[in-house]
């Protein structure tokens, strides 16, 4: 049975001081007054998130951090355990965001530990695939993602809930997008990876969009067959600017 609820997420980045949990309360609020037709995250940084979790009391708009660990614990200075993100707050995390394995170089094996660190210490991971401009040029974006998500979805997932976002990493922050007929493509291609990776299991993940989305794409990007959702990045700093995409579904 395929995932009937879309998932909205904003991935704040490294944006965000404790001056602008005013936006997470003014989402919060829109949203308690008008409930969203869908599930709505947000990932700040992680110096945010115990006090957001407070600020959101566990309400119309969850949690979620931006990476984690494959450790539980140990001398990694600077990083954030699985654990610690629940333990602050976060019932969601992203994985693999394409930052990550371009600016850190995490490899789908990378990827697919952290997930299983995630999976153990009660998150819901959003798992990232996506191509460069090189390989879309190249005509390889399809063997891209279908080989990440490969190498990035453990079995353990089945039977969990998770999530693939499918991002192109020439449309982040760029304000390109694919054509609605290229995101469509990918995203069958991405759940049918999911399928011959999981079998039945395959079909409930909600796959989600992301890459320049903003208020005036939103509705055609969420309507495409197969987008089960959108990871949202700099829209979803302003309340306003993330309540008309998720008002979009």
């Amino acid at each position: 049975m395929k995932q009937s609820v879309k998932l909205i997420a904003g991935n704040w980045k490294m944006n965000g001081l404790g001056r602008d949990l005013a936006e997470a309360e003014a989402l919060k609020l829109a949203l308690e007054a008008d409930p969203a037709a869908c599930r709505v995250v947000l990932c700040p940084p992680a110096t945010l998130i115990e006090r957001m979790a407070r600020l959101l009391g566990g309400g119309a708009v969850e949690l979620g951090g931006q990476d984690c660990h494959a450790s539980t614990a140990g001398a990694f200075t600077g990083s954030v355990s699985a654990g610690m993100l629940t333990d602050a707050g976060a019932r969601l995390v992203i994985l693999g965001h394409s930052e990550r394995r371009a600016g850190f170089g995490e490899s789908d094996a990378d990827v697919a530990a952290k997930t299983e660190a995630a999976l153990a210490a009660g998150l819901e991971p959003i798992i990232c695939v996506g191509e460069t401009l090189e390989q879309r040029e190249a005509g390889e974006a399809i063997a891209v993602v279908s080989r990440q998500v490969a190498g990035s979805v453990p079995m353990s997932v089945a039977g969990r809930p998770f999530a693939l976002a499918y991002e192109p990493v020439w449309a982040i922050g760029t304000g390109l997008t694919p054509t609605l007929e290229e995101i469509e493509a990918v995203h069958r291609a991405v759940r049918l990876a999911l399928q011959g990776r999981l079998g039945a299991a395959g079909d409930v993940a909600p796959i989600l969009y992301g890459g320049s989305v903003k208020p005036a794409n939103a509705a055609d990007i969420l309507a495409v067959p197969e987008v089960g959702g959108a990871l949202v990045g700099g829209a979803s700093l302003k309340a306003n600017d993330f309540l008309d995409i998720i008002r979009a579904v």
